[in-house]
């Protein structure tokens, strides 16, 4: 690995294309060092964990909209969409739209947290799109999508985006379009170009995750996954996009991040060095924002402590600044606080999620978040005697540079009304690589299961497992199988409305 220093120059004095970040991530996208066995298996274990958590969620109503959309593309050799047979193709940026919306709705599958924090598993239904229509083998959507994790975790470990208030999205972008351009094996100067367009169009506000949390939750990083195909298809046919994107000076860093005096250091690869970051990224156990996955687990160890959750007079959690920031009291929305809000909103509102579980002792990806559940008197009063304070002892190990002691977790004080207290830490969740049940391949079957067998016949659930399992072996043509049908039924949504791809003046 070799760190990169990324600055801001004058147009006059702009470095050759080969010193640009965007030539360098292009460069790493393009070198055809072999996949490490153990990354091939955890690349595995991610796309079996989108496709459980995809099923999931075909029935709600982002999703639903974000297939009906993709239908109206068909598209004879393109690629498949989630839920639909197999034999149902669509164009392929318009599958990685309806499928990483499928994967990202209900808040369940990977996470990567440094000094930005995304969603990984977010690239791969684009990459996977793509392999279709363009006939790629099972090895080359395992070099792609190990490629795409490596410049996503690479990205999200030097520059940071949130405390800009700029979404995440051009990190898993340039990401997507490295995955791409490794899996097709196309050309450095190919993959350049992609990188800056793509990196160029994905820069959005954090407003997304603020306030009444919306539906364009789940169709942000669809949106950014159908603009990194359209971004790659441009390339390849010759043209050129804004450059350098990341060091010009009316660049992003220039004008919407660090300002003109900024310096970063990007570690990437050198040529030759394996792409091992996918195994710094971990899943959830739960299907609920990354910064509370270890606060729930700490809820279910705490709860046997308190003999009567009625007699709480005060709860504090003692976390990073991005845990009290990003779904605590620090991020001062009321929304937080409010039974009616969206699920999208209570999912990231580590206050009811914390009530929830330390009533319930479980938690359900469905049952966890209905409004009767959130309107119960007795979680809005254990609620709202919840805040969380910034600690800094807890951000100092949030940016560890060691993977083993970056701690994602938290200190909880509960005070009861008699004034006694009871505490608790948490350094990492149980299903992290360093947590005390590390989710390993049964664990990401067993999930995938669990999620897809109340739409998914065991039959189809079975094909599909075979398949991706023994993903670095299949054939050109082969990897339509990487999906997974259910019976109309159970991808219905009541309340969809027709859009303009409907439209016609026949």
């Amino acid at each position: 690995m070799l760190g990169h220093r990324i600055r801001v120059y004058k147009s006059a004095q702009t470095p050759p294309r080969s010193e640009l970040l965007a030539w360098k991530i292009a460069a790493v996208a393009a070198d055809e060092t072999a996949v490490d066995p153990d990354v091939a298996a955890m690349v595995i274990n991610r796309i079996i964990d989108n496709a459980g958590v995809a099923v999931a969620g075909l029935a709600r109503h982002p999703v639903a909209s974000a297939r009906a959309q993709a239908l109206a593309h068909p598209h004879a050799g393109g690629a498949t969409v989630f839920g639909m047979p197999r034999t149902e193709r669509v164009a392929c940026e318009w599958a990685a739209w309806a499928n990483a919306s499928a994967v990202r709705e209900l808040d369940f599958h990977d996470t990567f947290l440094a000094i930005d924090m995304n969603h990984p598993g977010d690239m791969i239904p684009a990459i996977v799109a793509v392999g279709q229509q363009c006939g790629a083998t099972g090895r080359d959507l395992v070099r792609g999508i190990a490629t795409a994790y490596e410049i996503d975790v690479c990205l999200a470990k030097s520059i940071c985006l949130h405390e800009h208030r700029i979404d995440h999205l051009p990190h898993i972008a340039a990401g997507m379009v490295a995955g791409i351009g490794a899996m097709l094996r196309l050309p450095v100067e190919v993959i350049y170009q992609a990188v800056n367009h793509i990196v160029h169009v994905t820069i959005t506000t954090r407003q997304s995750r603020k306030g009444e949390i919306s539906t364009w939750k789940a169709h942000a990083p669809a949106h950014a996954a159908k603009l990194a195909i359209e971004a790659v298809d441009r390339a390849i046919r010759g043209e050129t996009s804004p450059s350098p994107i990341y060091e010009g000076d009316d660049s992003i860093i220039a004008w919407l991040l660090d300002g003109p005096d900024a310096q970063y250091t990007v570690t990437l690869p050198e040529p030759g060095d394996p792409k091992r970051g996918i195994l710094e990224t971990y899943t959830k156990a739960y299907s609920a924002e990354i910064h509370s996955q270890a606060l729930i687990d700490l809820a279910f160890r705490m709860r046997s402590r308190i003999a009567d959750l009625s007699g709480i007079a005060q709860i504090v959690i003692h976390a990073s600044r991005y845990t009290h920031r990003i779904i605590g009291t620090g991020s001062g929305d009321p929304q937080k606080f409010d039974p009616g809000a969206t699920r999208e909103t209570l999912d990231h509102s580590v206050m009811y999620i914390f009530a929830v579980a330390l009533e319930d002792g479980t938690w359900h990806h469905v049952d966890s978040y209905l409004s009767t559940r959130a309107a119960r008197p007795s979680t809005v009063r254990l609620w709202k005697c919840i805040r969380t304070v910034e600690d800094p002892e807890w951000t100092r190990r949030y940016h560890a540079q060691e993977p083993s002691q970056r701690a994602l977790g938290a200190k909880v004080v509960v005070t009861m009304e008699d004034g006694s207290k009871i505490e608790d830490e948490i350094a990492f969740a149980d299903a992290h690589s360093y947590g005390a049940r590390p989710f390993g391949r049964d664990d990401y079957i067993g999930k995938f299961h669990a999620l897809a067998s109340d739409y998914a016949e065991s039959a189809e659930r079975e094909r599909f497992l075979a398949a991706a399992l023994a993903v670095p072996t299949l054939p050109s043509g082969a990897m339509q199988e990487l999906t997974v049908e259910v019976p109309p039924d159970a991808r219905k949504c009541e309340g969809l409305r027709p859009g303009l791809f409907e439209q016609s003046n026949q």
